[in-house]
């Protein structure tokens, strides 16, 4: 039986990326794979740190934001109790995803600097969405001072920020305007989660050029799969289980190898696992859903040590 979680549920860009965290991974060639916990919110943290431990990651992309496994409210007395659990079930505690997207909020800067001080080494942001009563450029403009302000917090704290690309219009989701905002921030401070799946929506086959683009801003990578579905006459995209949509892991992994790109992963479920993959409390059977997500990460897994040998 499970319960509900606390709460609810111009630099030398290459250089500084591919060295931006433990040397670990360089030396055993292994791809560190985190699991997004918005599937398993309806796992305490106990539960959430055993099974993805039995599953086979190497730690958990928590949740630290509204309806999140972690509420910010609550951030100095919850996050440590699953930090430790983390430990205890030999996970690694290096990656959140939260709402931080501002320098000045007080308690985003308290998110943050309790996760460095619980010894994760780097976040997810919030998203920017385009404001279409002005122009592009000035949102880029716009954008650019955020981030450039929120790098400068990320530094002082010690903690590396990644924003997601997403694809609709959301600023990042074409790519080039994200490396526009980002090309003179250390990635080190603020960086690109780069998400092939979000990327191959907006990009279709040239996905490649905007990876060309951004591949030096990349700190963190998100791995999920997706195909183009028409429901009601109307087309739209289905996720589905890695490695039965359109994303040739092959490929992308290949690029990873080849330009060294040596970051941690999230996998994210976000197909149909009754509700879960919502963040909900889920219709479906508790192993069926494990079941699942194994079949994901053995997947990626296997992909990887494939490119790789």
């Amino acid at each position: 039986q499970t319960t509900l979680a606390s709460g609810t549920l111009l630099f030398p860009m290459d250089a500084i990326s591919n060295a931006l965290f433990s040397s670990k991974k360089a030396v055993t060639n292994n791809l560190e794979i985190h699991l997004f916990s918005k599937c398993l919110q309806f796992l305490d943290y106990k539960e959430l740190c055993k099974t993805t431990k039995e599953l086979g990651f190497d730690g958990v992309d928590l949740t630290v934001r509204p309806k999140g496994h972690v509420l910010p409210e609550n951030v100095v007395t919850d996050l440590p109790k699953a930090t430790e659990l983390m430990k205890l079930y030999g996970l690694t505690p290096r990656m959140i995803s939260t709402n931080v997207i501002s320098a000045n909020n007080a308690t985003q800067q308290l998110v943050l600097e309790t996760a460095k001080e619980q010894g994760f080494e780097c976040y997810r942001t919030d998203w920017l969405k385009y404001d279409r009563s002005i122009t592009i450029a000035e949102n880029l403009t716009n954008a650019k001072t955020k981030f450039n302000a929120l790098a400068a917090l990320n530094k002082t704290i010690g903690i590396s920020g990644g924003y997601q690309n997403h694809y609709g219009h959301y600023i990042g989701s074409a790519i080039w305007d994200l490396q526009q905002i980002l090309s003179d921030i250390n990635p080190k401070e603020l960086g690109s989660q780069y998400d092939i799946m979000h990327a191959s929506v907006e990009g279709g086959n040239n996905w490649e050029i905007g990876f060309e683009l951004i591949k030096p801003n990349i700190n963190s990578i998100v791995v999920k799969d997706f195909k183009w579905e028409k429901t009601n006459g109307k087309w739209d995209i289905a996720y589905v289980p890695i490695g039965e949509g359109m994303i040739d892991f092959y490929s992308y992994f290949s690029l990873l190898k080849k330009h060294n790109i040596q970051v941690p992963a999230s996998l994210h479920v976000e197909y149909d696992l009754g509700g879960a993959e919502k963040g909900g409390i889920p219709t479906m059977n508790t192993q069926e859903i494990l079941s699942k997500i194994k079949k994901d990460v053995d997947y990626v897994r296997k992909v990887w040590k494939e490119v790789n040998q």
